[in-house]
């Protein structure tokens, strides 16, 4: 058996359990996710769904059983779990519930750089992103108030955790800004790039005299 990564991508995740329920083709696939809503954290696109069909191929942990046609449509191959892939979703689940993600989001790495706006135009940004962030969770609210009306809790626990971390944000950004409005938390870029460079320079120099 060939390894994939020690717990395997959400995609490749997401098409183990999918043929956990039964063996199916891809347009299948990608049907069932879009109506249980999963596109909320898989973007839904053709490309990385056959991506991750054919790694888990590889690894042998799904296998093509047959290749079916209806009427005019293309010809879809029917993929089912081998025996070492049910052991291996689990694996790979219980490795991704327990341990802690530490990659960078993306706006934690925008926000490394937001020094170099002034800090009303930074909270001018926030203020745009409290709004849009505010508009997220009544969408993520609502669409969760009317998914719980017809599915268990246990097919809605990503929404529910996606909003409850859209509100964490939301309370967060909500304090910087009042520290920013509040005057409490402010900086002068041009005085942080006096102190680096002088700093720089006396490094430059150090070293200079080391050599």
């Amino acid at each position: 058996m060939r390894a994939i990564t020690e717990r395997g991508s959400l995609w490749e995740l997401a098409v183990l359990a999918l043929v956990r329920e039964e063996p199916m083709h891809p347009y299948l696939m990608q049907r069932l996710l879009r109506d249980r809503h999963k596109d909320a954290v898989l973007d839904l696109k053709r490309g990385s769904l056959y991506h991750a069909i054919n790694r888990l191929v590889r690894a042998q942990l799904i296998e093509p059983v047959a290749v079916g046609r209806e009427g005019r449509r293309p010809e879809r191959t029917v993929y089912r779990l081998t025996e070492a892939g049910e052991p291996e979703l689990v694996n790979w689940l219980r490795q991704r519930t327990a341990t802690v993600q530490r990659g960078p989001s993306e706006f934690m790495g925008t926000l490394s750089f937001l020094v170099h706006l002034p800090p009303a135009e930074a909270a001018a940004q926030l203020e745009a992103r409290a709004q849009r962030l505010q508009q997220q969770i009544d969408r993520t609210a609502a669409s969760l108030a009317h998914s719980g009306s017809w599915l268990d809790r246990i097919h809605l626990i990503e929404s529910e955790y996606a909003l409850a971390m859209l509100k964490a944000e939301l309370s967060w950004v909500r304090e910087v800004l009042h520290d920013l409005h509040s005057d409490r938390f402010k900086w002068d870029l041009r005085k942080i790039l006096k102190e680096v460079r002088a700093a720089r320079r006396k490094e430059s120099a150090r070293k200079e005299k080391s050599v």
